[in-house]
């Protein structure tokens, strides 16, 4: 699953959602009986828009997308600005922003950050 955003009726990116189960293992610490966990694992913004808020805007929509569809709680495995691998799953201040929290550590690069409601 995922969030498309369109430019002129086009698709300019994309936000990949959806239940954590139906992703392989994210991280080692992951507590396979935990039910109504949706994950956001990926994100695409062309280079030519990118620093234009677009990656935010698919956050939003994609963290309203998954407590619409009944999630309990949203997690995601963004990294720091600085890292050298894994920046197409986010950038960890994007998400200390609209309030998840880290619950752990996926690997020596990757956050482990939630959101609940």
């Amino acid at each position: 699953m995922g969030i498309v955003a369109e430019l002129d009726g086009k698709p300019v990116g994309w936000c990949s959602v959806a239940p954590r189960e139906t992703y392989r293992k994210l991280s080692k610490q992951q507590d396979d009986s935990e039910t109504g966990i949706w994950s956001i694992v990926c994100f695409y913004v062309p280079r030519s828009l990118r620093g234009g808020g677009l990656a935010s805007a698919l956050l939003d929509a994609a963290i309203d997308h998954a407590f619409s569809k009944g999630a309990r709680a949203v997690e995601a495995y963004p990294v720091d600005e600085a890292a050298p691998s894994y920046r197409f799953m986010g950038f960890r201040d994007m998400f200390a922003a609209r309030g998840f929290h880290e619950t752990g550590t996926a690997g020596t690069r990757r956050h482990v950050m939630r959101l609940g409601r």
